[in-house]
Protein backbone atom coordinates (compact mmCIF):
# COMPACT_ATOMS: atom_id res chain seq x y z
CA UNK A 1 0.00 0.00 0.00
CA UNK A 2 1.54 3.41 -0.92
CA UNK A 3 0.67 6.52 1.35
CA UNK A 4 0.63 9.48 -0.84
CA UNK A 5 0.12 12.97 -0.03
CA UNK A 6 0.48 15.01 -3.52
CA UNK A 7 -2.63 15.91 -5.89
CA UNK A 8 0.05 15.39 -8.38
CA UNK A 9 1.67 11.79 -7.42
CA UNK A 10 -1.87 10.15 -7.16
CA UNK A 11 -3.09 11.46 -10.33
CA UNK A 12 0.23 10.39 -12.04
CA UNK A 13 -0.04 6.97 -9.84
CA UNK A 14 -3.66 6.31 -10.70
CA UNK A 15 -3.17 7.30 -14.41
CA UNK A 16 -0.77 4.68 -14.72
CA UNK A 17 -3.11 2.01 -13.08
CA UNK A 18 -6.23 3.38 -15.95
CA UNK A 19 -4.40 3.24 -18.33
CA UNK A 20 -3.57 -0.68 -17.91
CA UNK A 21 -7.21 -0.89 -17.92
CA UNK A 22 -8.14 -1.33 -14.01
CA UNK A 23 -11.15 -0.27 -12.73
CA UNK A 24 -10.60 1.97 -9.20
CA UNK A 25 -12.55 2.15 -5.89
CA UNK A 26 -12.47 4.99 -3.97
CA UNK A 27 -13.86 5.23 -0.17
CA UNK A 28 -13.33 9.21 1.08
CA UNK A 29 -12.55 9.10 4.77
CA UNK A 30 -12.13 11.83 7.50
CA UNK A 31 -10.11 9.39 9.21
CA UNK A 32 -10.72 7.80 13.04
CA UNK A 33 -11.60 4.77 10.90
CA UNK A 34 -13.71 2.31 12.48
CA UNK A 35 -15.15 -1.29 11.34
CA UNK A 36 -17.78 0.78 9.35
CA UNK A 37 -15.64 2.25 6.93
CA UNK A 38 -13.12 -0.83 6.38
CA UNK A 39 -16.28 -2.58 5.72
CA UNK A 40 -16.74 -0.05 2.84
CA UNK A 41 -13.00 -0.65 1.87
CA UNK A 42 -13.52 -3.96 1.82
CA UNK A 43 -16.56 -3.91 -0.94
CA UNK A 44 -13.97 -1.48 -3.24
CA UNK A 45 -11.46 -3.96 -2.78
CA UNK A 46 -14.34 -6.62 -3.71
CA UNK A 47 -15.34 -4.70 -6.35
CA UNK A 48 -12.77 -2.87 -8.05
CA UNK A 49 -8.84 -4.25 -9.18
CA UNK A 50 -7.74 -0.79 -7.38
CA UNK A 51 -8.67 0.64 -4.13
CA UNK A 52 -7.90 4.07 -2.98
CA UNK A 53 -9.15 5.63 0.27
CA UNK A 54 -8.83 9.32 1.36
CA UNK A 55 -7.51 10.71 5.01
CA UNK A 56 -8.82 14.44 5.28
CA UNK A 57 -10.65 16.26 8.15
CA UNK A 58 -12.12 19.04 5.52
CA UNK A 59 -12.66 22.33 6.95
CA UNK A 60 -15.31 23.56 5.01
CA UNK A 61 -17.94 21.01 6.50
CA UNK A 62 -17.23 22.31 10.18
CA UNK A 63 -19.82 24.62 11.00
CA UNK A 64 -18.87 24.18 14.70
CA UNK A 65 -15.26 25.08 15.23
CA UNK A 66 -15.36 23.37 18.26
CA UNK A 67 -16.23 20.20 16.49
CA UNK A 68 -13.38 20.54 13.73
CA UNK A 69 -10.58 21.15 16.54
CA UNK A 70 -11.99 17.61 18.64
CA UNK A 71 -12.49 15.47 15.72
CA UNK A 72 -9.62 12.55 16.10
CA UNK A 73 -6.73 12.37 14.15
CA UNK A 74 -5.49 9.08 14.47
CA UNK A 75 -3.10 8.16 10.52
CA UNK A 76 -0.66 5.77 11.65
CA UNK A 77 -3.40 3.61 13.07
CA UNK A 78 -5.96 4.05 9.74
CA UNK A 79 -3.33 3.29 7.66
CA UNK A 80 -2.65 -0.36 9.26
CA UNK A 81 -6.03 -0.83 9.15
CA UNK A 82 -6.38 -0.07 5.64
CA UNK A 83 -3.19 -1.89 4.86
CA UNK A 84 -4.89 -4.87 6.33
CA UNK A 85 -8.25 -4.97 4.29
CA UNK A 86 -6.35 -4.44 0.91
CA UNK A 87 -6.28 -0.65 0.33
CA UNK A 88 -3.86 0.31 -2.65
CA UNK A 89 -3.22 3.95 -2.11
CA UNK A 90 -3.81 6.20 0.96
CA UNK A 91 -4.51 10.03 -0.15
CA UNK A 92 -3.18 11.68 2.76
CA UNK A 93 -2.81 16.32 1.88
CA UNK A 94 -2.81 18.49 4.01
CA UNK A 95 -5.49 21.46 4.01
CA UNK A 96 -2.76 23.59 1.53
CA UNK A 97 -2.89 21.06 -0.72
CA UNK A 98 -6.97 20.76 -1.16
CA UNK A 99 -7.54 24.46 -0.10
CA UNK A 100 -4.10 26.22 -2.22
CA UNK A 101 -6.80 29.25 -2.06
CA UNK A 102 -10.49 29.66 -0.38
CA UNK A 103 -12.93 27.18 -1.88
CA UNK A 104 -15.89 29.84 -2.93
CA UNK A 105 -17.96 27.66 -5.04
CA UNK A 106 -21.89 27.81 -3.60
CA UNK A 107 -23.67 24.66 -4.97
CA UNK A 108 -27.50 24.47 -5.12
CA UNK A 109 -28.40 21.27 -4.18
CA UNK A 110 -31.91 21.52 -3.77
CA UNK A 111 -34.09 20.40 -0.99
CA UNK A 112 -31.97 17.08 -0.20
CA UNK A 113 -29.31 19.46 0.90
CA UNK A 114 -32.03 22.23 2.86
CA UNK A 115 -34.04 19.64 5.26
CA UNK A 116 -32.51 18.13 8.71
CA UNK A 117 -28.88 18.41 8.53
CA UNK A 118 -28.60 20.92 5.94
CA UNK A 119 -31.31 22.71 8.35
CA UNK A 120 -29.03 22.20 11.29
CA UNK A 121 -25.66 22.71 10.14
CA UNK A 122 -25.91 25.63 7.88
CA UNK A 123 -23.16 25.37 5.09
CA UNK A 124 -22.31 21.59 5.93
CA UNK A 125 -23.83 20.25 2.73
CA UNK A 126 -22.21 22.80 0.32
CA UNK A 127 -18.42 21.86 2.16
CA UNK A 128 -18.85 18.48 1.28
CA UNK A 129 -19.70 19.35 -2.18
CA UNK A 130 -16.82 21.11 -2.07
CA UNK A 131 -14.37 18.64 -0.68
CA UNK A 132 -15.90 15.31 -2.62
CA UNK A 133 -16.01 17.28 -5.94
CA UNK A 134 -12.38 17.99 -5.60
CA UNK A 135 -11.48 14.68 -4.19
CA UNK A 136 -13.66 12.66 -7.62
CA UNK A 137 -11.96 15.02 -10.17
CA UNK A 138 -8.55 13.67 -8.62
CA UNK A 139 -8.93 10.64 -8.01
CA UNK A 140 -11.44 9.84 -11.06
CA UNK A 141 -13.22 6.51 -9.71
CA UNK A 142 -15.54 4.25 -11.22
CA UNK A 143 -17.01 4.10 -7.78
CA UNK A 144 -17.55 5.30 -4.75
CA UNK A 145 -18.48 3.98 -1.72
CA UNK A 146 -20.59 5.50 1.57
CA UNK A 147 -22.58 4.69 4.42
CA UNK A 148 -25.46 4.52 4.80
CA UNK A 149 -25.67 5.95 8.42
CA UNK A 150 -24.79 9.30 6.56
CA UNK A 151 -28.33 8.99 4.93
CA UNK A 152 -28.83 12.52 3.50
CA UNK A 153 -25.13 12.78 2.79
CA UNK A 154 -25.65 10.44 0.09
CA UNK A 155 -28.38 11.48 -1.74
CA UNK A 156 -26.54 15.01 -1.24
CA UNK A 157 -23.69 13.61 -2.72
CA UNK A 158 -25.80 11.92 -5.90
CA UNK A 159 -27.19 15.46 -6.68
CA UNK A 160 -23.85 16.96 -6.40
CA UNK A 161 -22.53 14.10 -9.29
CA UNK A 162 -25.59 14.54 -11.29
CA UNK A 163 -25.48 18.44 -11.21
CA UNK A 164 -21.78 17.90 -11.93
CA UNK A 165 -22.23 15.31 -14.81
CA UNK A 166 -19.02 13.08 -13.19
CA UNK A 167 -18.89 9.69 -14.32
CA UNK A 168 -18.74 7.47 -10.80
CA UNK A 169 -21.46 5.39 -9.59
CA UNK A 170 -21.93 5.75 -5.66
CA UNK A 171 -22.31 2.60 -3.99
CA UNK A 172 -24.54 2.90 -0.45
CA UNK A 173 -23.19 0.15 1.90
CA UNK A 174 -25.17 -0.71 4.86
CA UNK A 175 -24.78 0.65 8.72
CA UNK A 176 -22.54 -1.22 10.74
CA UNK A 177 -23.56 -1.32 14.20
CA UNK A 178 -21.56 -2.01 17.76
CA UNK A 179 -22.59 -5.69 19.19
CA UNK A 180 -25.42 -3.14 21.36
CA UNK A 181 -26.53 -1.37 18.33
CA UNK A 182 -25.19 1.91 18.16
CA UNK A 183 -24.04 2.97 15.05
CA UNK A 184 -20.35 3.16 14.35
CA UNK A 185 -18.93 6.57 14.44
CA UNK A 186 -15.52 8.38 14.84
CA UNK A 187 -17.29 10.65 17.34
CA UNK A 188 -18.12 7.82 19.41
CA UNK A 189 -14.61 7.55 21.16
CA UNK A 190 -15.65 10.72 22.46
CA UNK A 191 -18.46 9.32 24.45
CA UNK A 192 -17.75 8.86 28.68
CA UNK A 193 -18.48 5.83 29.96
CA UNK A 194 -21.70 6.29 31.00
CA UNK A 195 -22.68 8.19 27.98
CA UNK A 196 -21.48 5.04 25.62
CA UNK A 197 -24.01 2.87 27.95
CA UNK A 198 -26.73 5.08 27.32
CA UNK A 199 -25.93 5.57 23.78
CA UNK A 200 -27.84 2.15 22.05
CA UNK A 201 -31.45 3.77 23.53
CA UNK A 202 -31.17 5.56 20.27
CA UNK A 203 -30.84 2.43 17.97
CA UNK A 204 -33.14 0.75 20.23
CA UNK A 205 -35.85 3.08 20.00
CA UNK A 206 -35.63 3.47 16.11
CA UNK A 207 -36.15 0.00 16.33
CA UNK A 208 -39.05 -0.42 18.58
CA UNK A 209 -40.71 2.56 16.62
CA UNK A 210 -41.04 -0.10 13.28
CA UNK A 211 -43.20 -2.75 15.23
CA UNK A 212 -45.69 0.37 15.48
CA UNK A 213 -46.30 0.54 11.25
CA UNK A 214 -48.66 0.54 10.11
CA UNK A 215 -50.37 0.96 13.17
CA UNK A 216 -49.77 4.00 14.33
CA UNK A 217 -49.42 7.23 12.72
CA UNK A 218 -46.31 9.17 11.47
CA UNK A 219 -46.67 11.40 13.88
CA UNK A 220 -47.56 9.05 16.63
CA UNK A 221 -44.26 7.46 16.15
CA UNK A 222 -42.30 10.44 15.54
CA UNK A 223 -43.57 11.57 19.08
CA UNK A 224 -42.98 8.55 20.72
CA UNK A 225 -39.39 8.06 19.03
CA UNK A 226 -38.61 11.66 20.75
CA UNK A 227 -40.38 11.39 23.95
CA UNK A 228 -38.58 8.08 24.71
CA UNK A 229 -34.95 9.30 24.37
CA UNK A 230 -35.80 12.48 25.87
CA UNK A 231 -36.32 10.87 28.85
CA UNK A 232 -32.90 9.42 29.25
CA UNK A 233 -31.03 13.06 31.03
CA UNK A 234 -28.40 12.48 29.35
CA UNK A 235 -30.12 12.53 25.38
CA UNK A 236 -31.51 15.40 23.63
CA UNK A 237 -33.27 14.67 20.41
CA UNK A 238 -32.15 17.26 17.89
CA UNK A 239 -34.39 16.35 15.17
CA UNK A 240 -36.25 13.63 14.05
CA UNK A 241 -37.96 13.37 10.77
CA UNK A 242 -40.13 10.67 8.98
CA UNK A 243 -39.06 11.12 5.52
CA UNK A 244 -39.40 9.56 1.71
CA UNK A 245 -36.18 8.08 0.86
CA UNK A 246 -35.49 9.87 -2.48
CA UNK A 247 -36.96 13.40 -1.62
CA UNK A 248 -35.81 13.34 1.87
CA UNK A 249 -39.34 15.45 2.11
CA UNK A 250 -40.93 14.91 5.59
CA UNK A 251 -44.14 12.63 4.94
CA UNK A 252 -47.36 12.74 6.92
CA UNK A 253 -49.18 9.70 5.93
CA UNK A 254 -47.16 6.22 5.12
CA UNK A 255 -49.08 6.28 1.80
CA UNK A 256 -47.21 8.84 0.76
CA UNK A 257 -43.73 7.12 -0.19
CA UNK A 258 -42.75 3.57 -0.80
CA UNK A 259 -39.69 4.01 1.05
CA UNK A 260 -39.93 5.48 4.68
CA UNK A 261 -37.16 6.45 6.48
CA UNK A 262 -36.18 7.92 10.15
CA UNK A 263 -33.41 10.32 10.23
CA UNK A 264 -32.17 11.62 13.94
CA UNK A 265 -29.56 13.22 15.25
CA UNK A 266 -29.62 13.29 19.12
CA UNK A 267 -26.75 14.78 21.74
CA UNK A 268 -25.33 12.32 23.89
CA UNK A 269 -24.19 14.58 26.21
CA UNK A 270 -22.26 17.16 24.05
CA UNK A 271 -21.88 14.58 21.35
CA UNK A 272 -23.89 14.34 18.04
CA UNK A 273 -24.51 11.13 17.13
CA UNK A 274 -26.87 10.48 13.72
CA UNK A 275 -28.46 7.50 12.86
CA UNK A 276 -31.95 6.28 10.75
CA UNK A 277 -33.69 3.36 9.79
CA UNK A 278 -36.16 2.15 6.73
CA UNK A 279 -39.84 1.55 7.72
Amino acid sequence: MKIIHSIKELKQSLQVERESGKKIGFVPTMGALHAGHLSLMRQSVKDNDVSVASIFVNPTQFNDKNDLATYPRTLEKDCELLEAVGCDYVFAPDESEMYPEPDTRIFELGRVAEVMEGAHRPGHFNGVAQIVSKLFEVVEPDKAYFGEKDFQQIAVIREMTRQLNLPVEIVPCPILREADGLAMSSRNVRLTNEQRQKAPLIARTLKESTTFVPGKSVEEVKEYVIRTINQDPVMRVEYYEIVDGKTLESIREWSETEEPVGCITVFCGEVRLIDNIKY
